[in-house]
């Protein structure tokens, strides 16, 4: 109301210096010759998305979790994308769709004062961008780390029996003969040797807090003490558990309301659990939808061929209607707002007569 109250009172200045020639072009309509083209404001929704990225790499011992740790834990690596956080800013651009045409000549306080307009966002013209800025950024990830090895050595000593044949007083006969060997451990051993060390680590750790040791460990002493076994247990648990590396995608996507879209439910943009942020056209992703709900406000845009009609040597303008912006995941709702929306209101004009005295 507050944009109308300016618009009205910079009409008032103007007068009789403003020519009684103006109107809302149709698609056909040619612009008179002197005249001043100008568009109606139009809404666009301006999704800024951030996900984040996990990259899981699953432990080499996370089969054995269950028997040696008692937890249950991933044992398959992959990446995965959720949704952080979604900012909606409305920005307002000019309608390419519906163009004006005003005759300004010979009015110095005219041309000033529609500019003025301008300012107020009710008319803009028809080469004006608000500039958003857009920045698609897909940072890199860090080298995956490495698991630390647990077990104590990489080899075991196996005894093995091998029989010999020896000869006696009844024949020959066999005689056991007991013989160690290196071998490779296997993954279980491994495991089994890692789950030991950390619950020695946990051993130890309630031993220092409860001073239940010979050592003695005091202010820094001890904060360190216990800071490397926390670190060493994290390494070793890591081998069950997996590890994760995160890094963010940052996404810019516009949603443009059009007057003809009956539901007034668009799709925002897609996301992928293996892809990330998609554009809304990329079937491999969940769309995110947008749905414009009424606010107490009818949604009932005017038509572009009677505005042609009905603001012939009137100054059109547009108002908004404001409506309820939902961001939707399926039936979740991740961002709410209301958001005056041009396109979607109605063109009104004044009447250029009234004007004159």
């Amino acid at each position: 109301m507050n944009k109308f109250k300016l618009f009205l009172a910079a009409l008032l200045m103007v007068g009789m210096q403003i020519p009684a020639a103006a109107q809302v072009l149709g698609k056909e309509d040619v612009a008179p010759a002197g005249t001043v083209v100008y568009s109606l404001p139009s809404t666009t929704l301006v999704m800024r998305v951030v996900a984040v990225h996990e990259s899981f790499q699953a432990g080499p011992y996370a089969q054995y979790a269950q028997k040696y740790l008692g937890l249950d834990v991933k044992q398959t690596s992959g990446d995965s994308y959720r949704i952080k956080s979604i900012e909606m800013l409305p920005y307002v651009e000019a309608d390419p769709q519906v163009s004006a045409a005003v005759n300004l000549q010979g009015s110095k306080v005219g041309t000033a004062n529609f500019l003025n307009m301008c300012s107020q966002g009710l008319i803009v013209l028809s080469d004006n961008y608000t500039g958003k800025p857009v920045q698609w950024r897909f940072p890199s990830m860090q080298g995956a780390q490495e698991f630390l090895s647990g077990a104590a050595s990489n080899i075991d000593n196996v005894t093995t029996t091998l029989y010999k044949t020896v000869a006696s007083a009844d024949g020959m006969d066999k005689v056991p003969v007991m013989q160690q060997q290196a071998v490779e451990k296997s993954l279980e051993k491994k495991a089994e040797e890692t789950a030991e060390l950390i619950f020695k680590l946990r051993q130890k750790r309630l031993e220092i807090i409860t001073g239940d040791t010979d050592a003695t460990f005091s202010g820094e002493a001890m904060a360190a003490t216990l800071a490397e076994i926390k670190r060493l247990e994290d390494e070793y648990m890591s081998m069950f558990v997996g590890k994760s590396l995160y890094d963010e995608q940052s996404v810019v996507f516009d949603v443009v309301p059009k007057a003809s879209n009956a539901k007034h439910l668009y799709i925002a943009f897609r996301i992928s659990d293996t892809h990330g942020l998609l554009p809304s056209g990329n079937m491999q992703g969940r769309p995110i939808v947008v749905e414009l709900v009424e606010d107490g406000e009818a949604i009932k845009p005017t038509p572009l061929t009677e505005a042609a009609l009905n603001t012939k040597g009137r100054v059109a303008y547009r108002k908004p209607v404001t409506v309820l912006a939902r961001v939707k995941d399926g039936q979740q709702i991740l961002v709410q707002a209301r958001v005056p929306v041009y396109q979607l209101g109605k063109i009104m004009s004044f009447p250029v007569e009234t004007l004159m005295k």
